[in-house]
């Protein structure tokens, strides 16, 4: 199944009413894309769960090792590994049923887009969540 992102109105809807990002991947490292991209959601007001086995925290908030760790509603699950690991995300993503998942820009994997659109979940790839917030404003 390839990858077919939605419309930018979706998006557009999508980031008007989310309000929990989960960051896959996220580095407590300011020079990484990953704390530069959650820096700015963070500062437009989304609420920022860092999710990496490796470090403490990023940007002041605690951060956990998986999806299944996170109480409450996940909005969108931002994803910031290499595209092999995507499918073993996606069904963590479904196992904890987001509502949306997306891959950051360079990301895109196709079994991982078959398993989250089975479940109707909203899947964005190979696409920037800043640069489509920016776009949208």
């Amino acid at each position: 199944m390839k990858v077919k992102n939605p419309t930018d109105i979706q998006i557009k809807e999508l980031l008007e009413e989310s309000k929990r990002i989960a960051v896959v991947g996220l580095s407590n490292n300011p020079e990484r894309t990953s704390y530069q991209v959650a820096k700015f959601m963070q500062n437009a007001g989304f609420e920022i769960i860092p999710v990496n086995p490796t470090i403490e925290e990023a940007l002041e908030v605690k951060a956990v090792a998986s999806l299944k760790e996170i109480s409450g509603t996940i909005d969108i699950v931002n994803v910031f590994r290499r595209e092999e690991y995507l499918p073993e995300i996606a069904k963590q993503a479904i196992n904890v049923k987001v509502k949306s998942f997306w891959a950051q820009l360079g990301i895109e994997n196709e079994e991982a887009y078959s398993l989250l659109k089975d479940q109707e979940i909203l899947t964005i790839m190979n696409r920037c969540i800043k640069v489509e917030y920016a776009r949208h404003q």
